[in-house]
């Protein structure tokens, strides 16, 4: 049954007419009386067989048919030729086959699975419908539509590795015949078809299924370019991705395509970065890239892996250098810990080629094989065309080293925002240039800048972190209550009941909540008393002697296995911390953007952040109360998105925290001062000193009068003291009301007063969070925690 029949616009009749023309024709111009005998003997054989040229509609089928149909294709496949040549006669557009040549039937003989369809690489029907209109279009209607690329199958070998095959396809031997159901094609219907390219529905419009019948056959000829194919494959490999990068991914591509260029499936690499300075070996610090050579050597030393010779070619003249035969090389060179190594992972060939550029010696790609002389200097060359690749993309990770190393100092050891580099840079040159003896930095200082500060903190995180070590510890006093109880069953020793009350006392006291000294209490009892019992049951009670080695296999492990509540809740914690940093940062680059401002963070149980905005925080650019404005509205804006990311990450966590979130809105100015001492920045005076106490205070007070914390879990607090900040404030929540940012809920509150604090007022409001993939889509904070929970 042809699967194929209503999903083309032909109907096909296999005929091998054109075959018995390209005879006629031969033997009207043939003057060797041999050949002109064959010819003849050839036409009049086929005069036995008008269906073979009239067409048959049933090629399913073709067994009755195949010593003609094999006399007729004899010039087209020589026996000569058979292992050779990959050729095949098929019907077109059918991938029905029904001649091949030997090769072409031992490449899909080795195919190691059931299954497989011989079928162009990205095969689209739709596409090969519109591709089959083409050729309609070329070959009956005499246009000249360019729709050649290059075909390619890919095969599996007996070893599962895929071999790459270029198609050519000979149409030669077809004709196209349109039926009553054809659409006559005009100049105006080719501009459209040409303009609507992807519109299958159209192109089946102007071409219906089966309204043309194709009428001959095709031969298909394929060219292995597995190697060319793997090398094409390499590059775009290394130009997309980084080879040291640690992706598992690239490292088993790049491992799979090497695996073919040498068509080796056993092939391996490894791969060692060269530190030209000190000549040593580095690892390239990907979990999937090991390195024979440095797992042989101690300290990286260059020469300690390196026969002469090997160092020379490599080093000195970056060379490649092969190792043909590894037992014969370690007997030449005894002592070589490089060679030994090899010869304890049954390696047998070795190429180490030298990855450099603009002469300098970047690193060395090595690759190993089992068997003697697979590897050598001859087939190193293949690597000539990927070794340039490899150097650029070395020398990208070097240089993204450097970058990321300059943005930790940066970011870990200083406290110089670049928006105010230029000042220190200032007082530096004129640092450089003063002559006197006694010279030194001045002291700097910003004057009349507006600050802004904002935290978003993890609520009870404290409780939280004190159920995770509770949970931790009831967890491994119950695993060791078990062994003891069993132990008391086979041998009843007061020692053991005395002790199994002890840890049934600490339960008790666990489950009503943990102390400041619990901990420390539990782990002397478990250290103390506990593991000395084990210990003798462990030697004198035999079945529970399975118990006792599993307890000390988990302790040996480390503390992971019974930390494994409070070491969640941390990774949970650090991990919020780092992506709440992060996009805090990533959203600073926007803010700089407004206006140049002084900017830092820090991170607690929480993220907290100062901002400072001036004109003295800037050299050549004029401040106004717009630009104060425009960060003020960002902050909240930044705040909200923070949120919602948040409750984003914990999505597929076990642990579920919530966060509150603070604004302080402070409307006077006030200095910082960059105190060298400290390396950072602080605000100056005791007036200003003012503010850092409000900071410090508000995220643990007190609505006026009540016990309700301000800040609150799922809403954002603004804390402030003038009216006029309220007023402010109140318009950018109005319009962020509108943008879905907050709920229509605000609270005007009394701030409970303060140590040497009073007077402070606090707007609170809701914030919406997304859900799903739509922006457009808000909840309340009591919908998002209960769809997380």
């Amino acid at each position: 049954m042809d699967r194929y029949k209503d999903i083309y616009p032909f109907k096909i009749k296999l005929s091998f007419q054109k075959i018995r023309d390209n005879f006629q024709k031969r033997l009207e111009t043939e003057s060797n009386p041999i050949s002109k005998k064959y010819i003849q003997g050839i036409l009049d054989y086929s005069e036995s067989y008008p269906e073979l040229f009239d067409g048959i509609e049933d090629y399913e089928n073709l067994k009755p048919y195949e010593k003609q149909i094999k006399i007729l294709l004899d010039d087209l496949f020589p026996d000569v030729l058979t292992h050779n040549e990959i050729k095949v006669a098929t019907v077109p557009f059918r991938n029905k086959m029904f001649r091949k040549t030997k090769r072409f039937e031992s490449i899909l003989n080795a195919v190691p699975y059931e299954g497989f369809e011989f079928l162009p690489r990205n095969f689209n029907i739709e596409k090969d419908y519109i591709l089959a209109c083409i050729i309609i279009l070329n070959t009956y209607y005499s246009y000249n539509i360019d729709f050649f690329r290059p075909e390619y199958y890919d095969v599996p070998d007996a070893d599962g590795h895929l071999k790459n095959y270029r198609l050519f396809v000979n149409a030669d031997f077809v004709e196209l015949i349109p039926t009553e159901n054809a659409v006559k094609i005009t100049p105006k219907d080719v501009d459209e078809l040409l303009n609507r390219h992807n519109d299958i529905e159209f192109w089946k419009e102007k071409f219906p299924p089966n309204s043309w019948i194709f009428k001959g056959f095709a031969i298909l000829n394929l060219t292995d370019v597995t190697a060319d194919n793997s090398i094409s494959e390499i590059k775009t490999l290394l130009l997309n991705n980084n080879i040291l990068s640690d992706s598992k991914a690239v490292t088993l591509k790049m491992a799979n395509i090497l695996k073919s260029i040498f068509r080796l499936p056993k092939l391996e690499f490894g791969f060692a970065l060269f530190n030209d300075e000190k000549e040593t070996f580095q690892h390239s610090h990907s979990n999937f890239i090991d390195s024979f050579i440095l797992d042989s050597i101690s300290d990286n030393g260059c020469r300690e892996a390196f026969c002469h010779g090997a160092y020379k070619a490599i080093v000195d003249q970056h060379k490649y250098f092969s190792i043909t035969d590894v037992d014969s090389y370690s007997e030449k060179n005894p002592g070589n810990k490089f060679a030994d190594h090899l010869k304890s992972k049954g390696i047998q060939s070795v190429i180490l080629a030298p990855v450099s550029k603009n002469n300098k010696l970047l690193a060395i790609l090595e690759l190993v094989s089992y068997s003697k002389n697979d590897l050598n200097n001859i087939n190193a060359t293949k690597l000539d065309d990927i070794v340039p690749y490899i150097a650029e993309t070395v020398e990208n990770y070097e240089q993204e080293k450097q970058n990321r190393i300059k943005a930790i100092i940066q970011s870990e050891y200083t406290s110089i925002h670049p928006s105010v580099e230029w000042k220190f840079e200032e007082e530096a040159e004129k640092l450089f240039y003063e002559t006197s003896e006694d010279n030194e930095l001045k002291e700097i200082y910003f004057h009349e800048v507006y600050p802004l500060f904002g935290q978003i903190d993890i609520a009870d995180s404290s409780t939280q972190r004190n159920s995770a070590i509770q949970n931790d510890l009831i967890h491994q006093l119950n695993k060791v209550l078990d062994i003891i109880n069993s132990a008391f069953e086979v041998q009843p020793l007061p020692v053991y009941e005395q002790l199994g009350y002890r840890i049934t006392d600490s339960l008790s006291h666990l489950s009503n909540g943990i102390s400041a000294s619990t901990e420390e209490k539990v782990e002397q009892l478990l250290r103390n008393d506990i593991l000395p019992v084990l210990k003798h049951i462990k030697a004198n009670v035999p079945s529970c002697q399975n118990l006792v080695e599993h307890y000390f296999n988990k302790i040996e492990q480390g503390n992971k296995t019974f930390h494994k509540n409070r070491d969640e809740f941390d990774e949970t914690i650090s991990r919020i911390n780092s992506c709440m940093a992060g996009f805090i940062d990533l959203k600073q680059v926007e803010a700089q953007k407004l206006f140049p401002h002084y900017f830092d963070r820090y991170k607690t149980d929480g993220v907290e952040h100062n901002m400072y905005i001036g004109q003295s925080i800037v050299k050549d650019r004029n401040f106004n109360e717009v630009v104060l404005q425009n960060l003020r509205l960002w902050q909240i804006t930044v705040m909200c998105e923070m949120e919602n990311r948040f409750y984003e990450i914990q999505e597929t966590k076990n642990f579920k925290l919530s966060s509150r979130s603070l604004l302080l809105a402070f409307n006077n100015t006030l200095t910082i001062h960059y105190r060298m001492d400290e390396k950072h920045f602080d605000v100056d005076g005791s007036y200003n000193a003012r503010y850092e106490i409000i900071k410090k205070r508000i995220d643990k007070a007190f609505v006026k009068n009540s016990q309700e914390r301000v800040t609150s879990k799922g809403k954002l607090t603004i804390i402030y003291s003038q009216n006029e900040t309220q007023d402010e404030y109140l318009k950018y929540i109005s319009y962020l009301q509108r943008k879905k940012y907050l709920n229509e809920e605000v609270e005007i509150l009394d701030v409970e007063d303060l140590q040497g604090v009073s007077g402070l007022k606090a707007i609170r409001v809701g914030i919406l969070y997304h859900k799903g993939d739509s922006s457009e889509k808000r909840v309340t904070y009591e919908s998002l925690i209960k769809s997380l929970n």
